[in-house]
Formats: structure tokens, sequence, C-alpha cells
């Protein structure tokens, strides 16, 4: 199937009761057993969940992997991820990527003896040198929160597999729409489903794929031991997005150069971030490995001041000043006081994510009245 049927279609049958074409929502905490053991294959609903299991196996299908697991958020998806690893074990991470990340990294597993190394992914020939004996897991994002810096998937998939090590990458900002890393060689895809899967700011959720079914059923143990499941109404809401996610994904890109090229020719805008521009310093990876180059885009203005920033940020209105992303209207951000603010700032600066950087999540409206409204912000 081409990849707009198979998000329509794979992974989800009408319900073999009733004939529904829409996956029902099976809100119930336990099932009825014949005799003890004796039972349709569902015992008790944090381990099983019909809903949950249609999600699980459609996400498995649209990113191309063996088995799909899904989690409370997309923060639970990241712990399990994590909670593969052992006391001495070391991810190296990329540099800029989403607070929510570098806080559990450094606040929560590094209490337990897991190591950290947060590095310049940019030019992935120099991850080898940080590799050491230590080293269990490669974590990737791509494009990166909030600077829209492009990682070599493949490339690095080469090193993991060379070293022995895992290779993760958080898909999130992309969506399976516009790439697939596991047919670039990771073993692990995460998503914040709350983002681009969803689609419609109305669902908290999180989501594992991987192609390897022994490692599947590690994480379906984690999973099912630490019981940050979502409820069937979630999962209910994520199989909804996943079925228009390519006609939006679609409006996201079309409308995000729209956006971008706008920006990039105010006189008042210092620098735009987006991975669609050919001087981008990895746009030959990006159309290489993606399809498109997403929504998501990040700007600094020439007055680099929070002042300057804080104006554009409550001047907008069509561009709701709000964290989180993917949906279909547009959102407009200040990473270092929200979706970034549990990074020190010091290391914030160091990686250039400046205190006056504005983020947008470019939405679906038509393109002009999105232009018109960040022309009246800007001033």
């Amino acid at each position: 199937m081409k990849l707009g049927t198979k998000l329509i279609h794979a992974g989800v049958e009408p319900d073999p009761s009733t004939g529904a074409i829409m996956t029902p929502i099976f809100q119930t905490s336990t099932y009825v057993q014949r005799a003890p053991g004796d039972h349709k294959g569902y015992e008790y609903a944090r381990t099983q969940n019909p809903t949950r299991d249609a999600l699980q196996n459609a996400l498995a299908a649209i990113e191309n992997g063996a088995k799909g697991i899904c989690f409370g958020s997309g923060l639970a998806a990241t712990d399990a991820v994590i909670k593969l690893l052992n006391p001495g074990d070391e991810v190296i991470a990329s540099s800029d990527l989403y607070g929510g990340t570098y806080r559990i990294f450094t606040k929560v597993f590094a209490k337990y003896g897991i190591q950290f190394q947060f590095i310049d992914m940019q030019d992935a020939s120099s991850v080898r040198q940080h590799v050491t004996d230590k080293t269990r897991m490669l974590w990737v994002e791509t494009p990166t929160n909030p600077l829209l810096n492009i990682i070599d998937i493949a490339a690095c998939a080469s090193i993991a597999k060379e070293k022995g090590i895992l290779l993760a990458v958080d898909n999130t900002f992309a969506s399976p729409y516009l790439q697939n890393p596991l047919d670039l060689g990771a073993d692990i895809v995460v998503h914040s489903a709350t983002k681009y899967l969803g689609g419609h700011s109305d669902v908290v959720h999180g989501a594992v794929i991987v192609k390897d079914e022994a490692l599947g059923q590690q994480l379906a143990f984690i999973q099912n031991s630490c019981g940050a499941v979502p409820g069937p109404q979630d999962c209910f809401l994520v199989l909804r997005g996943l079925k228009t996610l390519h006609v939006r994904m679609q409006r996201h890109c079309e409308n995000g150069e729209a956006v971008a090229k706008f920006l990039r020719a105010h006189p008042k805008v210092q620098k735009v971030f987006w991975c669609g521009f050919e001087d981008h310093p990895n746009h030959a990876v990006a159309k290489k490995q993606m399809r498109g180059f997403g929504g998501m885009i990040s700007f600094t203005l020439k007055d680099d001041s929070m002042e300057a920033a804080l104006k554009v940020l409550s001047g907008t209105h069509l561009f709701s000043l709000a964290e989180s992303l993917g949906g279909v209207e547009s959102l407009i951000g200040h990473p270092a006081s929200m979706t970034h603010a549990s990074i020190p700032r010091e290391d914030r600066l160091k990686n250039g994510l400046t205190d006056s950087l504005i983020r947008l999540s470019v939405g679906i409206e038509d393109a002009e009245d999105l232009i018109a409204d960040l022309k009246k912000a800007i001033g």
C-alpha cells in the first residue's frame, strides 16, 4: 500500500461483532474468563485492550516496524526506552533536544547510574569518537527541537551497528509521513503522539515502534510492569488522527514553506531555522531522508531582546501562545521559558537557544492569514 492508503487502513479492521468501520472504544478495566486462564485473549486492561491493540498495530504498520507499544505520554514512552538499560550504561544524545527529554535523562535516570553525553550530532561522523565501552544507545532527534537541526539517521545507524549499540530516534517533529527511521537503520522510533499523530490538540499519548520482535517484547514487558498505559479513548483519538495524517502534513509542509520564506524576507527578522532552505547546514541530508520539510520553524529577531520577543509572542491572534505542536491550529511559543525551561540557561545559550528565540508550529489554516497575523505581530 502507498503511505496515504496505509495510514487509513493498515492495522485496523471493521469490528467483527458489529461491522463498525471505526474501532470501538473498549472502555473496560477487566474481561470475563470462562475458567481460570480460559479467555478470549484479554485478561486485564493494563496488559491488553482491543482499542490499544488496533493502534499499536497501525503504528507498527506506518513506521514499517514489527511491533508498536503505546504509552500515556511521549515522556512515558521515553521512560520505557531508557529502562532497557542498566546502571553504568551510557546514552549519547543530541545536544539540541526537547527539554522534557533532557530533564528525564539528567534529573531522573542519572540518579540511577545511567550516564548521558550530550553532543552536537550535525556531523554524524563525529559521533564515533564519543562512543565508549559503556555506551549502549544513541538518542537522536531530527529535526531537533527547537533549532531544526538535521542529523543523518543512516550514518548514525551505521555507527550504532558497528559498535553494537541501539539507535533510538525521536520522530515527533517529522512524523511517519515525512520520515521512517527504521527504514534508515534505526532500532527504535519514539513519538509524542500528542503532536502530529493525534493532530487535533485533544489527546496526550506516546508510542514506541521497533523492528525487532524480541526488543518489542522487552518493551511490552516494561509497558505492562510499569503501567504507564494510555486509556482506550486516547487510543481511539490517535487512531482517528492517523487517518488524516497525510493530508494534514501536506498542508503543514506547504504552509511551513510559505511562512519560512516570509520570515526570512522580513526586515526585523535576524535568522530563520527551517530545514527546507537550501543553505541549511544539512539540507542535503534532510532532502535525502525526509519526504518534505514540515511545519516547524524557529526564528530570532534583529532586536535580540526578551522584550521584543514577548511583544511578538503576545501580538498574534491566529498563532495561539501555547506549549505543544502538531495540531491543525497554529501555535507560537517561547522555548526558553516554556518547552525548554528545564534546561539550564548556560546550556541553552551554548547550544544556540537564545532568550529571544521564537518557535512556530504552523497549522493548516490559510497561509495568507497566518502570514498577515505574523506581519502584524512583528510590526
